[in-house]
């Protein structure tokens, strides 16, 4: 059974990326273009992973994984963002709250995100 991956981006650009790359390495991808969007599709699928911007119009990446925490404790997320400094105490709050998650840095290149997804997944690599 392949791992389900959430990606919860408002660029679309970013959100096809990461459908370009990640459905070719067989695995199953749901895109969600706000937090609101993510946090419900989190809400009715169970997901190994979710990826998540930080600067989004409406509910922003902190207020959205705050929802999803309640959703779904355990889940992976990673914060995609090139704009964490911008968000640093909100981040160090969120850490305090038991808000647990990475950061990745953009832009991020298909071999960046295949790279992030095998660590991720602890999957052989091939150098």
């Amino acid at each position: 059974m392949s791992k389900r991956i959430l990606v919860i981006d408002d660029d679309k650009f970013v959100r096809e990326s990461f459908v370009f790359v990640l459905e070719d390495e067989g695995y199953s991808l749901d895109t969600a273009d706000s937090g609101e969007k993510g946090v419900e599709k989190l809400s009715a699928q169970k997901y190994d992973l979710v990826f998540l911007d930080l600067k989004m119009p409406g509910m922003d990446g902190i207020e959205t994984l705050g929802e999803l925490r309640k959703i779904d404790k355990q889940v992976p997320v990673y914060i995609i963002t090139a704009f964490h400094q911008e968000f640093l105490s909100q981040l160090k709050e969120a850490e305090r709250d038991g808000l647990n998650f990475e950061l990745v840095s953009k832009p991020l290149n298909n071999e960046k995100i295949t790279l992030v997804i095998k660590i991720i997944f602890k999957e052989p690599q091939i150098l």
